[in-house]
Order: C-alpha cells, then sequence, then structure tokens
C-alpha cells in the first residue's frame, strides 16, 4: 500500500467527517440538554455513550453486518420504527414537566427526578439513541469505502476510519459539555431549565419524524 496514498485518504475522511460532527444534530442537542440540567459528569456520560454507539456501528459495517440494513427493507424498517418510538419518547419525556408544572419548583422537582447525576442513565440514553439509528450504520457502510485506502486490508482500513470518526466526536462533544458546563449558572434558572427542556423535547420529537419519513436504501 501507498503509505502517503493511506495517509491522504484517511485525512480525506477526517475532513469530512469532522464537518459532520460539528453541524448541530441529534448528540449535540442530547448532550447539551444533558450538561446543562445535571452536570458535567452527566454530560461525559452521554458523550462516551455516543461514542461507545458510534463504535459499535463502526465495527458492525467493518464486519459487513450493516450490508443486511442496506439490502433488507424489513431490517431497516424495524430498527427505523423501534429508533421512531425512542425519540419521541424521549421527546414526550421532556415536554411533560413542562406542560403540566404550574410553578417553578415543581418543574424542578420532576426535572431532577428524570436525571442522574452519576452518568449512567445518561451513558445508556446516548448509547441506545445511537444503536437504534439505522442511519448511522448506513452512513459508515455507504461513506467509509469511499475512503479506505487503497491496499489496505478493508476490516483495518474500516477501523481506522471509524477511530477517526469517534475520537472527533469525543473531542467536540467533550467541548460541548464544557462550554454549557461553564454556562449552568444561567442555564439552571427555573425559566431558562424549563425552556430548555422544551426546546430539547421538540427537537427530539424532530428528530423522530425525520426518522420516520426516512426511506430504506434501495
Amino acid at each position: 500500500m501507498d503509505s502517503m496514498a493511506g495517509v491522504d485518504s484517511v485525512a480525506a475522511f477526517a475532513i469530512f467527517a469532522a464537518v459532520l460532527t460539528v453541524t448541530p444534530g441529534l448528540d449535540t442537542m442530547l448532550v447539551l440538554r444533558t450538561t446543562a440540567l445535571t452536570g458535567r459528569r452527566a454530560g461525559l456520560g452521554a458523550v462516551t455513550g455516543i461514542a461507545l454507539g458510534c463504535m459499535v456501528w463502526a465495527v458492525a459495517s467493518a464486519l459487513g453486518v450493516t450490508a443486511v440494513l442496506a439490502t433488507s427493507r424489513v431490517a431497516f424498517e424495524v430498527l427505523r420504527i423501534a429508533g421512531v418510538a425512542y425519540l419521541c419518547w424521549l421527546g414526550g419525556r421532556a415536554l411533560w414537566p413542562g406542560r403540566r408544572a404550574t410553578d417553578d419548583a415543581v418543574a424542578l422537582d420532576e426535572l431532577a427526578s428524570m436525571v442522574d447525576p452519576g452518568g449512567s442513565r445518561a451513558f445508556r440514553t446516548g448509547l441506545t439513541t445511537n444503536l437504534l439509528n439505522p442511519k448511522v450504520g448506513v452512513f459508515y457502510l455507504s461513506v467509509m469505502p469511499q475512503f479506505l485506502p487503497v491496499g489496505m486490508n478493508p476490516l483495518a482500513g474500516s477501523l481506522t476510519l471509524g477511530a477517526v470518526h469517534v475520537a472527533e466526536g469525543l473531542v467536540w462533544l467533550s467541548l460541548v459539555v464544557l462550554a454549557v458546563n461553564r454556562a449552568r449558572e444561567w442555564l439552571t434558572r427555573p425559566v431558562v431549565k424549563r425552556r430548555l427542556e422544551q426546546l430539547t423535547g421538540i427537537a427530539f420529537i424532530g428528530f423522530g419524524l425525520r426518522l420516520a419519513f426516512e426511506r430504506a436504501p434501495r
């Protein structure tokens, strides 16, 4: 394998993946909400779960498992429906306190019961959100082959590119956690906190509806 060509391919993928990583989306919104409501530790828990979910998809893609999603409409639809239901559930759960609460104390009590300062719940949410999103798997399956270094073992090449994408995600989302954590004093004001929950609830439902209309690959 031409080492320079290999480096160029990885660098090109790193630039492409970096642009996608910093583009605001579901992961960024999830990390922002978790950090604002619960703090840095929980935010980093969500980041870790998201990274692990991406790594699982990357490995599955490298092993050819996600080829099933690209060729089987049934497999794609089952995972898509599960993902839609989960995102809408997250959105509804976030919106519910804001709709019911009649005073700030009640709102904060309900919001506090939904988060976990230790980060384990945030980790599970980040992991589940990614594992139930078939678009992540299809992304790895359709994009990675275009950047694989010529002459490199496909498995090793796919894992390398997957590691690059996961590393970029870890760095970017960790920066989001640090930035949001510095602004927590403002973000945790009762009115701001409730509005943030409403905004993220709407965003989660929006992402779910967008996934609901996603077509299975032909």
